[in-house]
């Protein structure tokens, strides 16, 4: 047996395979996979895993922010690719579009995890915001469910920040990137931003997609500022300090939700920035408490792990309802 999971994240296109005990993976940089063909695409999927597409069983996809459905569902029942709009909170390459086409078309059998949305079964005080996280947030919240864990928050840091709170099993919320804490390119729209809009010298997107801490620094990306990190430099530890002190800010009002549902739950940090050691220290240190930790790979094996137990008749992951076959 065979399942995929591909993780649509902000730098690029993570793919899972699960077969039996053996877990492998890959990844396409975005730009990379919006210059490649669909079949291009799927040639790579089978020299990457050593599979043909033939044998794959189902395959579990994420596309951007998933807010047009709110079950999880095969792609092909899909309206458009399950957006409610193609603008919003990000930056267009094509890569994944690209790679979602090349899934839908291929004759596989794959299903679409939704995003966390105003619509979605959470709890009712988050829908104060329309949309709480993006659909790859739910695979990394499922591998940990599949560790064996049924409350816990999981803060996943990278080019942005999110932060999602599960109880009993079940998401109950979610803070998404363009509410509250930074990541490294992105973060929340500030009184100067919300001025410059105003006044046209910027789009709100693009506001957005620059209020991560590295308008902090004289890096022009996240490789550079970690390199700056590790090297001690200034300028990269406060923005590394700014995103965790922010982080571990994110994290205890998604605690505080779980105390409402009568539990603590664990503290799980991932992506490819909480994943540094630097960060780790930090954020448990604000936090005054232990914080387990994932790679950038989970959200991908998340996804896989949905798709092999939605093959196996499962109809409810993380409370959200599976429609189908």
């Amino acid at each position: 047996m065979a399942f995929i999971g591909i993780d649509h994240g902000t730098t690029g296109m993570r793919f899972a395979l699960i077969e039996g005990d053996r877990v492998l993976t890959f990844e396409l940089g975005r730009a990379e996979a919006a210059a490649m063909s669909e079949k291009e695409i799927l040639e790579s999927i089978e020299e990457n895993f050593g599979i043909r597409r033939e044998t794959i069983d189902l395959i579990a996809l994420t596309y951007s922010m998933g807010d047009g459905f709110c079950a999880i569902k095969d792609v092909r029942n899909l309206e458009g690719r399950g957006l409610q709009s193609i603008e919003g909170a990000g930056k267009k390459t094509g890569g994944g579009t690209r790679v979602f086409d090349a899934i839908r078309n291929s004759g596989i059998p794959a299903i679409a995890i939704p995003g966390l949305h105003v619509k979605s079964k959470v709890d009712p005080r988050m829908k104060v915001f329309s949309h709480l996280t993006s659909p790859e947030k739910l695979g990394i919240a499922y591998h940990i469910r599949c560790l064996g864990y049924r409350d816990f928050v999981v803060s996943d840091i990278s080019s942005n920040t999110v932060t999602l709170a599960v109880a009993a099993g079940k998401v109950i919320g979610a803070i998404d990137a363009c509410i509250f804490a930074p990541g490294v390119h992105h973060g929340p729209l500030d009184l100067q931003a919300i001025r410059d809009v105003d006044n046209g010298l910027t789009t709100a997107n693009q506001a957005f997609i620059e209020a991560g801490s590295l308008k902090m620094t004289p890096y022009k990306d996240r490789e550079e500022l970690l390199s700056a990190a590790k090297k001690e430099e200034e300028a990269a530890l406060l923005a590394l300090d700014t995103i965790a002190l922010f982080a571990a800010m994110e994290i205890v009002s998604m605690e505080l939700l779980l105390k409402d549902y009568g539990t603590n739950g664990v503290v799980f940090l991932a992506g490819s920035v909480g994943e540094v050691e630097y960060m780790q220290k930090k954020i448990r240190a604000h936090l005054g408490q232990e914080c387990l930790c994932l790679g950038k790979w989970h959200a991908a094996i998340g996804c896989a792990e949905i798709a092999r137990d939605v093959f196996a008749g499962e109809k409810e992951i993380l409370g959200v309802d599976v429609n189908f076959p």
